[in-house]
């Protein structure tokens, strides 16, 4: 039985589910959503609230999982999703332009490299920088916001030596002991 599955998704104010086949389309203010729905997995429409609901018991994990995306489409579609960075370390910064083309914006990051790096950001997804060393993505798309964050973290990860890089906002990094033998003599 899947509990996560069997619970109804409320539908905020402006928020209109379309089933298109084994398609759900989710509009709202902030965009539009397409989730795929696997064979044996069925969403219902009601009054103010969307159903998941299975043929057979072969389904239900992916029961949990239709439902799971279409709560996550829901709630990016009415209220969006966010994602915080840091910069640590002596000179390294952040600063967004936009694209010459029109469509989106540029991060360029100065992270200890020989050249700064250019981060073109996909689209639906926007990014704020306060103070050059704080970065706020935010966006519908659940999975296309953390991919982003990722990429962006992956520029130049977190040293375990002196703990420099990009981090998550909260991310408990450990330390490491450096060299001790130069100094024994």
């Amino acid at each position: 039985m899947s509990r996560v599955g069997n619970k109804p998704i409320p539908l905020p104010e402006g928020v209109v589910p379309v089933t298109l086949g084994q398609r759900l389309e989710v509009k709202g203010p902030k965009g539009t959503l397409t989730i795929p729905v696997p064979k044996g997995i069925k969403v219902e429409v009601g009054d103010r609230k969307l159903e998941v609901k299975r043929q057979d018991d072969q389904d239900a994990a992916l029961h949990g999982l239709t439902r799971a995306l279409a709560a996550n489409a829901v709630r990016g579609v009415s209220t969006g999703f966010t994602r915080e960075l840091d910069i640590v370390g002596i000179g390294y910064r952040a600063d967004v332009k936009n694209r010459v083309d029109g469509k989106g914006q540029v991060a360029i990051f100065s992270l200890g490299y020989s050249h700064p790096i250019e981060f073109l950001l996909p689209e639906g997804i926007d990014i704020k920088i306060d103070k050059q060393t704080h970065i706020v993505l935010s966006g519908a798309d659940r999975q296309l916001l953390g991919q982003t964050a990722a990429n962006i973290r992956a520029l130049r990860p977190p040293d375990p030596y002196k703990n420099k890089g990009i981090r998550y906002t909260g991310e408990q990094l450990r330390k490491k002991v450096g060299k001790t033998g130069a100094s024994a003599k």
